[in-house]
C-alpha cells in the first residue's frame, strides 16, 4: 500500500493547479480510510461507544426522563449524532498522535506532496467514517424506536450541521495531537473534553430541569446549539436561531484551531 501511495505523489511539475492541490489530501485520506477498514478492532470501538449510549439511555435512564410528548427516543437521538460526531472527529488527532510515534508523518514530511495535505487528509478521512458511523447509529435508533417526521430537505441541513461541527472538532483534534505528540494523551484529553460538553448540554435531559447557573452556561455552549438545531430538523419543528447558532460555533472553532493546527504541524516539521 505504501508503493501505492509514494507513487500518487508525483512532482508537482507533472500537475496542475487545483488537481494538485487536491490529489495529495485525497491520496492521504484513502490510505486512512483503507487502514480503518483493514482494523476491524478499530471499526468495533468507533461503533460501540455511541451504540452502547442509545441502549442505556433508551431502555435504563429514558423512563425516568420526562420530554413531554416528543418521546425519549426521538429526544435523545439528535444527541447521541453529535456526541458521536464530536468522538470521531476528535480521534482524527489520535490518529495523528499515531502517525508521529511511529515515524510515518516524517515518512510523509520527504516526499513531494503540499505540507497541509497530510492534516487535510486526516481531516478528510474523518468525515467519511463520521458519516458511515452516523449511518450506523440512525439505524440503532430506527431499532428503539426513534420516528423522524423531518423531510429529505431536513435531514440534509442535519447532516450539513452535524459533519460542520465535525469538520471543526477535527481541527481540535489534531491541533490537540500537534502539541502533545502521544496517542494515549490525546485519547484521554478528548473523552475530558467530550464527556463533560454532553451531559453538560441538552443532549440527555432538558436543559430547563438543570439549576440556574448550570442551565445558563449549558444554553451557550456550542453543542447545545448543534444538539437543538439537529432535534428541530429531523423532528420537523422550527429550529428559529439554532441553525446558525451552530454554524456560527462550528466556523468559530474552524478559525481558530485549523491555523493553530497548520501552525503547530510546521513547527513539528522543522524538528
Amino acid at each position: 500500500m505504501d508503493a501505492a501511495i509514494d507513487r500518487s505523489f508525483t512532482p508537482p511539475a507533472s500537475r496542475a493547479g487545483l488537481a494538485w492541490s487536491l490529489a495529495d489530501p485525497l491520496a492521504i485520506a484513502r490510505r486512512i480510510l483503507i487502514r480503518t477498514l483493514r482494523s476491524p478492532e478499530e471499526l468495533a470501538s468507533s461503533t460501540s461507544t455511541p451504540i452502547i449510549f442509545v441502549l442505556l439511555f433508551r431502555y435504563v435512564f429514558g423512563g425516568a426522563i420526562d420530554v413531554g410528548h416528543t418521546g425519549y427516543a426521538n429526544y435523545l437521538m439528535a444527541g447521541v449524532f453529535v456526541q458521536t460526531i464530536a468522538f470521531t472527529s476528535l480521534a482524527a488527532g489520535t490518529g495523528v498522535a499515531q502517525d508521529l510515534q511511529s515515524g510515518l508523518m516524517d515518512r510523509f514530511r520527504s516526499l513531494p506532496i503540499g505540507r497541509s495535505a497530510v492534516i487535510t487528509g486526516r481531516v478528510l478521512a474523518t468525515v467519511v467514517r463520521s458519516i458511515l458511523t452516523l449511518a450506523l447509529v440512525v439505524a440503532v435508533g430506527l431499532v428503539v424506536g426513534f420516528r423522524p417526521q423531518g423531510g429529505a430537505a431536513s435531514w440534509a441541513l442535519a447532516l450539513g450541521l452535524l459533519l460542520a461541527f465535525g469538520f471543526a472538532l477535527s481541527w481540535v483534534g489534531i491541533a490537540l495531537a500537534l502539541v502533545v505528540r502521544d496517542a494515549e494523551s490525546v485519547q484521554n484529553l478528548t473523552m475530558t473534553l467530550v464527556f463533560p460538553l454532553t451531559f453538560l448540554s441538552s443532549a440527555f435531559v432538558p436543559a430547563a430541569t438543570m439549576p440556574a447557573l448550570l442551565r445558563a452556561f449549558v444554553a451557550n455552549q456550542p453543542m447545545t446549539h448543534v444538539i437543538d438545531a439537529v432535534r428541530a430538523l429531523v423532528l420537523d419543528r422550527p429550529a428559529g436561531p439554532e441553525t446558525w447558532l451552530a454554524l456560527a460555533w462550528s466556523a468559530g472553532i474552524v478559525a481558530v484551531f485549523a491555523p493553530l493546527a497548520a501552525f503547530a504541524y510546521g513547527r513539528a516539521a522543522r524538528r
